[in-house]
């Protein structure tokens, strides 16, 4: 252990009188929790903390902030940019264990969750109820830590980030206190806006053991989409135009040729090995098919090979489990590779632009890689095919993953616009954020003067 091991050491002992065999300092536990999803290196807490209810939080975070024990709040490990590691030991506190549904009130649209209920859970639990959870990042991320992290995914397009689906916290701030924020009412004029203050904070401000989420009515029809496209130009300039013109699309999903390849073979599919676009609409059934028609009319003036629309949901399925087993379909592209990954945002007029620029430097590099978009909104993602044991190949994805950054940031886009900021984007929030930083740090000082909260993350950026 390093230099905080005498604090640890004690606020672990405190705890232990408290959480019991649920405060574990195993090193097969602690090596769990030591990494995320992310290429980044692994780094030991000192322990692990599964509470079950807020007080159990609220002397956690007592416990180390009387000792000065860094705490690093962990959901389902399921981040991308090195959110979850601990880089300077101490406590990790996992919500695993506080993973009730609370209360569904359909009248309302709203459900009242614990942070470690998963999306999944959450939309069994409403299957009776006529009423979905949109927010859908692919991975089967807890509540908590999309909320952390702003998540958002394929229906952001048409029903909103985090950002817009959360009404209202409980939170445990950085000296123990737990405070709630926001209301259930749909909306709100009084005081400071707390909760979307913490919905993004990556766990730097505070500990959320509570959420009130927007709930949406399951639509009476869903329809999906696919059609090629001979170059990624036309496929994601339809893409704008579909936008433009006001189709509600629910979803609108970007692969490019590469992409393709890697879901035909890990997932058993047979598309047309070009860039390909993924629709899905939601509605009344004449208004679905009305949906797929405009649409296809758009596509295939923009070059479209093919268009091909199902109702069925056995095939809607498969599709869209293709899409999200993309990850692990790239990785098998050349096995015992990792990804290193991209994600940026950019107005949707330079949507295509940036796009085809990154595609350009793939080819110019000696990486394999792919590119995927939520491309209704403006967000896509790169993935650069690495061996975790050639210096080159990490020096040469960086390079790439940053001139990505670099072009959404001259065209007024964001260097994230859903993996969010952890410890691999930090370099890159005083270029896109300027002296706002110093108002972040600011707020981070106000909140957390001990610096325990997620240290090495978004506080601490430049």
């Amino acid at each position: 252990m390093d230099d905080l091991a005498i604090p640890a050491g004690k606020a672990i002992a405190e705890l232990k009188t408290v959480l019991g065999d649920r405060l574990a300092t195993s090193v097969s536990v602690r090596d769990h929790h030591s990494h995320d999803t992310s290429r980044l290196k692994p780094h030991l807490p000192d322990a692990v903390a599964f509470p079950r209810t807020e007080e159990e939080v609220q002397a956690i975070i007592s416990a180390c902030a009387a000792h000065g024990v860094p705490v690093v709040p962990f959901g389902a490990g399921s981040s991308m940019e090195g959110h979850t590691i601990p880089v300077r030991g101490g406590i990790t506190l996992d919500t695993r264990e506080m993973n009730k549904v609370l209360e569904i009130r359909p009248e309302d649209l709203l459900a009242v969750v614990q942070p470690g209920v998963t999306r999944k859970q959450l939309n069994v639990e409403l299957r009776e109820t006529g009423l979905m959870f949109s927010v859908d990042p692919g991975a089967d991320a807890s509540l908590g830590g999309m909320a952390s992290t702003r998540g958002s995914g394929t229906t952001a397009v048409r029903y909103g980030t985090m950002r817009e689906n959360v009404l209202a916290l409980r939170v445990v701030t950085p000296d123990g206190t737990a405070i709630r924020t926001g209301s259930r009412a749909r909306k709100s004029s009084t005081g400071y806006d707390l909760t979307h203050l913490f919905v993004g904070a990556e766990g730097t401000l505070g500990v959320i053991t509570e959420l009130a989420v927007r709930l949406h009515p399951i639509p009476e029809a869903v329809s999906s989409a696919i059609c090629a496209f001979p170059t990624v130009a036309e496929a994601v300039e339809a893409v704008i135009e579909a936008v433009q013109y006001g189709i509600p699309v629910a979803r609108v999903e970007f692969l490019d040729e590469v992409a393709i390849a890697g879901v035909n073979s890990y997932s058993k599919l047979d598309l047309p090995v070009a860039p390909t676009l993924f629709f899905e609409f939601h509605g009344t059934p004449a208004w679905v098919e009305e949906q797929a028609r405009l649409a296809e009319d758009i596509t295939r003036s923009h070059g479209a090979i093919g268009f091909r629309w199902t109702t069925d949901a056995d095939e809607r399925a498969k599709l869209w489990q293709a899409r999200h087993d993309l990850f692990w379909a790239t990785k098998a592209i050349i096995p015992g590779y990792d990804l290193y990954t991209g994600d940026i945002c950019v107005p949707i007029s330079r949507l295509a632009e940036s796009i085809v620029a990154a595609r350009a430097d793939i080819d110019a590099s000696s990486l394999k890689g792919q590119i995927i978009g939520h491309v209704g909104d403006g967000n896509f993602h790169t993935a650069y095919l690495i061996d975790p044991n050639n210096p080159e190949h990490l020096r040469e994805a960086e390079e790439l993953a940053d001139r990505l950054v670099e072009r959404a940031l001259v065209v007024g886009g964001t260097a994230s616009g859903e993996h969010g900021i952890g410890m691999a984007k930090l370099k890159f929030m005083r270029r896109e954020h300027g002296k706002a930083v110093d108002v972040m740090k600011r707020i981070k000082t106000a909140l957390d003067p001990l610096g325990i909260m997620n240290p090495g993350k978004m506080g601490d950026a430049g």
